[in-house]
């Protein structure tokens, strides 16, 4: 992955002023300039637009006079506003000298980067930093196609950032830092956050973004994956939103080329495209996190991965996982090859240019994926664990849940590697001599035909978390009913054989994996 061109992006605010940065940030609060703040000012319809990228109803909510109205035309809207509207607001002048705003024509101001309001999970008040017009990108487009543009939050750096455990740590590494969002929340539970990116640009607004949420700053590394962490550096925790996306490398002729000689490489938006082909990116740096973790750490990605015509795709992923490491492997969405291939073209914003030049990069993402027999892309969610112990079997799950879940995962996903020690440590013998109880929010489903004296199966369904649904039968059903920690498994499983007349020793026999499936799947947990 090579160096990155900013030549048509506009000049960044100082990183050297921070005093300015505080005082910004106090004024901004005062204002009233706050993910609480929007949602009053705006309304929720209002609000929600601007995480598409439609401004529009922002633009009729703030048509008053008031300061805030006018701080949301500046910062978020990108519109100018006269210097009287915020000298008694904002440390207008300094911010003019440090580059946070700049000079319109007359007596207007315009802010020189995008600025959002961000809640942090404990009620901060966040403010993430991005290039202008490029708060969000996804299906919106982006603001600008120049190569190192930097985005702010939009909903992959949001999923991550829920999934992350966050018990404190020492150290943790946040690779391909982006805007700093990863960084910052790692800053509220790691004494030391290293941020590493191949866009400088980024790396000096993951800076401004930190200062400006009043979070320490980072220790900010300029390289690609792993370059820039010495070789004996390891973390307790490693983050990373990558440049997931599967595009070509190079793009067809334009209409007027003589030949393939004649064509242009690959217009690579940094952000999203990683440089490498097919989905090699996000395996070698599943691969090389292994080695970068400390013992009991975490490395936990979003990544994207091919469906190769005739390979199991699960197999794909498990032969990415490193040794000595424990990994859960989530598959949230599978889109074929025309629908990836339009998702990031509009990203792209290549849908609002020439039609046959959109139809021709259309036809070379196509081409790739022919050629590499792909027939679909998985997107979704990976997290290693380092074991304790070198010896240790590691235990790899790899699944597919499109369903909802409840946000954020990051407990859920701790919760699920410390139910995978426990399993690992307890044979059958030992599961039936356990106690359990049965986690809350469980419900039961009964699923057969209208009147029918027995369902044709019972569904037990959690109403937090992963929100799992899981098949059982009546023997299971009524098992994990009667779980509160008093009794031993073996014992219950004994009462309901003498229940359901059926042979105890029988019983006891053919149950343990049943056991097994509901501590795997969170809906049992060891009491005590």
């Amino acid at each position: 992955m090579g160096g990155v061109s900013n030549s048509s992006l506009s000049s960044l605010p100082s990183t050297d002023r921070p005093e300015v940065a505080a005082r910004l940030r106090d004024a901004l609060i005062g204002a009233s300039f706050t993910a609480d703040g929007l949602l009053d000012l705006l309304g929720a319809p209002a609000y929600a637009a601007l995480a598409r990228s439609e401004i529009v109803p922002a633009l009729r909510a703030t048509r008053g006079d008031s300061p805030l109205e006018a701080l949301v035309r500046l910062f978020l809207l990108q519109q100018p506003v006269p210097y009287a509207r915020v000298a008694d607001v904002l440390p207008v002048d300094d911010c003019v000298d440090s580059g946070w705003l700049v000079r319109a024509g007359g007596d207007e101001l315009a802010a020189a980067v995008d600025v959002r309001p961000y809640g942090g999970p404990d009620g901060e008040d966040w403010f993430i930093v991005s290039d202008l017009g490029c708060a969000v990108g996804g299906a919106g487009g982006i603001g600008s196609r120049a190569e190192g543009v930097v985005l702010g939050v939009g909903g992959a750096s949001t999923t991550l950032a829920g999934i992350t455990v966050r018990t404190p740590v020492t150290s943790a590494l946040d690779l391909g830092t982006g805007s700093g969002i990863q960084a910052l929340h790692a800053a509220r539970h790691a004494t030391r956050v290293t941020a590493t990116d191949v866009n400088p640009r980024a790396l000096h607004i993951t800076a401004l973004t930190l200062a400006l949420s009043g979070a320490p700053a980072a220790d900010l590394r300029q390289g690609s994956l792993f370059e820039p962490v010495r070789d004996d550096e390891t973390y307790d925790l490693i983050v990373s939103n990558p440049p997931f996306v599967i595009s070509p490398t190079r793009l067809p002729p334009p209409p007027s080329a003589e030949s393939l000689r004649d064509a242009p490489l690959f217009a690579r938006l940094t952000y999203r495209d990683g440089g490498m082909g097919g989905d090699d990116l996000c395996r070698t740096l599943v691969r090389q996190s292994g080695e970068r973790l400390n013992e009991g750490g975490y490395a936990q990605f979003l990544a994207n991965w091919q469906h190769v015509e005739g390979e199991d795709w699960q197999d794909r992923l498990r032969a990415w996982v490193p040794r000595g490491c424990d990994a859960w492997i989530v598959q949230r969405e599978v889109q074929d090859v025309t629908q990836y291939a339009e998702l990031w073209l509009r990203d792209a914003g290549d849908h609002r240019g020439d039609t046959a030049e959109y139809q021709a990069r259309y036809d070379a993402w196509l081409d790739e994926f022919e050629s590499r027999k792909v027939k679909a892309v998985g997107f979704g969610w990976i997290t290693l664990r380092k074991a304790a112990a070198a010896d240790t079997e590691p235990v790899i799950t790899v699944e597919e849940w499109p369903h909802p879940v409840e946000q954020p995962l990051g407990d859920a996903v701790r919760a699920h590697f410390e139910r995978v020690d426990y399993l690992r440590e307890h044979d059958d013998a030992a599961l039936l001599a356990a106690h359990f109880r049965l986690v809350e929010e469980v419900v039961q489903e009964q699923v057969g035909l209208p009147g029918a004296e027995d369902p044709e199966h019972v569904v037990l369904r959690q109403n937090r978390g992963m929100r799992r649904a899981t098949k059982v039968d009546t023997v299971g059903a009524g098992f994990a009913g009667v779980c509160d920690g008093t009794l031993g498994a073996g014992r219950i499983l004994d009462a309901i054989a003498q229940l359901v007349g059926e042979d105890p020793l029988a019983l006891r026999d053919r149950t343990p994996a049943q056991i097994r499936l509901l501590v795997e799947q969170g809906f049992l947990e060891p009491a005590g």
